[in-house]
Parts: structure tokens; sequence; C-alpha cells
């Protein structure tokens, strides 16, 4: 799975720079009884929800294109900031 993640990671930087937006993490987790592909993005002076959504959507192809995970899960792009709220 590490390669996997490595490999979406590194197909998803260019596109994130050209919006002016950080890829800090990805990472896949289980919470509960549901997996979460969680890609969290950052922006200098912070990002707002339509940076996200932007992302969401060249990120969402990409991931279904890598074909990640043969088990079902939920694609979740986060700001960091979310942790801090």
């Amino acid at each position: 799975m590490e390669n996997k993640l490595k490999k979406l990671r590194e197909n998803i930087l260019k596109p994130m720079q050209e919006l002016q937006i950080i890829v800090d993490s990805v990472t896949f987790v289980k919470e509960g009884q549901y997996n979460f592909l969680r890609i969290t993005l950052d922006k200098v002076n912070g990002i707002d929800l339509d940076s996200i959504v932007e992302a969401t959507n060249i990120i969402n192809p990409i991931v279904d294109k890598l074909n990640i995970c043969d088990d079902s899960y939920i694609l979740d792009v986060v700001s960091k900031e979310r942790g801090d709220v």
C-alpha cells in the first residue's frame, strides 16, 4: 500500500503545485468500519473550501485511474488546519 500511496502523491503533486497547494500527506486509514484515503492539503496563508473542492475535482480522477485499493473507501480531501479546529 505504501508504494501505491507514494505513486498517488507523485501524480497529484504537479497539478496541486499549479494551484499553489501543498500536499501535506497521503494516508490510508481505517476508522471504525470505514476506510479513508485521506489527502491533507495546505496553502500559504491557509486553504479555503473552494480550493479544497477544486483540488478534489482534480484528485478524484487520478485516484480512480491508479486504482489504489480493491476494498471500498472514502476519498477524504482535507485541510491541514482541520485538526486544529
